[in-house]
C-alpha cells in the first residue's frame, strides 16, 4: 500500500506529542550527514552573527522572561 507524504503527515500529527518528537528525531536523523555539517554551519555562523550584534550594541537584549510574556500575549491573540 502507497501513502502520499500528506496522509503520512496527518497521520504523524495525530500521534501524542512525545511520539511525534521521535519520529522528527528519527527523520532528521536520516538525512544525509554532508546535509547536517552544512546546516550546523550555517546556525554556527548565525549564532555568531547575534552574538556579536549584541556586543557591538547593535540589538538590545531583553529578559527571557519579558521575552516569553511577549510570545505569550501574541499566541494567545
Amino acid at each position: 500500500m502507497s501513502f502520499t507524504i500528506e496522509q503520512i503527515a496527518e497521520e504523524a500529527l495525530a500521534l501524542p506529542s512525545d511520539a511525534r518528537a521521535l519520529l522528527a528525531d528519527r527523520l532528521v536523523e536520516s538525512l544525509d550527514p554532508l546535509e547536517d555539517v552544512y546546516i550546523r554551519q550555517l546556525w554556527v555562523a548565525e549564532a555568531r552573527s547575534r552574538r556579536d550584534d549584541v556586543r557591538s550594541g547593535a540589538v538590545t537584549t531583553i529578559p527571557g522572561q519579558d521575552a516569553l510574556e511577549h510570545v505569550r500575549k501574541s499566541v494567545a491573540k
